[in-house]
């Protein structure tokens, strides 16, 4: 809150508007809309860090870094889509080398929150999965979250959750998008083959 003598952020000295930045912080706030645009911003960049928090405290109190917490996701949003991730896709989602990769499966593998299978259709490819004994972790520590999740999804209607489904998965197209973009100006890490 501001007291006193305090300057409005955004402001010169005469307390005019200037324009700082117009990617949400100090974003214009003349209409309702505008004003919406920057408080859904600011909320989407407040849930970000929450829910980093929560991951990194799940991580810690098991050992995990946050590249392994990463590679967690990735294998258990695969496995919610029907497509089970193989080591080389996870390598190219964390943006990782296929030693990295590889010493990251072994790393979750040892600690039992993930297995490797065959592909039943083609033994040559690898598989990975949530091992019973991680997803057992992940559900006692999460599933609090998920009570609390629920309640505020059962407030709304299911056509509002549609707007807010549509609107969440562009602004992650738009966000990985820009992630891409980022990592395509540095340089890739190398991808040696392990034997």
């Amino acid at each position: 809150m501001l007291q006193p003598g305090d300057r409005q952020p955004g402001t010169d000295d005469g307390g005019k508007r200037r324009e700082v930045a117009t990617h949400g912080m100090y974003r214009r706030r003349d209409t309702r809309r505008d004003q919406l645009v920057a408080e859904i911003t600011n909320n989407l960049r407040r849930y970000s860090v929450d829910a980093q928090q929560v991951g990194h405290a799940f991580a810690n109190l098991h050992g995990l870094n946050p590249t392994d917490l990463n590679a967690l996701i990735a294998v258990m949003d695969a496995e919610m889509f029907g497509d089970p991730i193989t080591p080389g896709r996870l390598g190219e989602q964390l943006n990782l080398s296929s030693g990295s990769v590889t010493a990251l499966i072994d790393r979750l593998e040892r600690a039992g929150h993930i297995r490797r299978d065959r592909d039943t259709v083609d033994r040559r490819k690898v598989l990975l999965h949530y091992a019973d004994q991680g997803a057992a972790l992940a559900m006692e520590f999460f599933r609090p979250l998920g009570a609390r999740t629920d309640t505020v999804m059962d407030r709304f209607s299911e056509d509002e959750l549609e707007v807010v489904h549509r609107f969440l998965a562009e602004m992650g197209e738009a966000l990985r998008g820009h992630r891409d973009a980022v990592r395509a100006t540095r340089p890739e890490p190398s991808r040696r083959t392990t034997a």
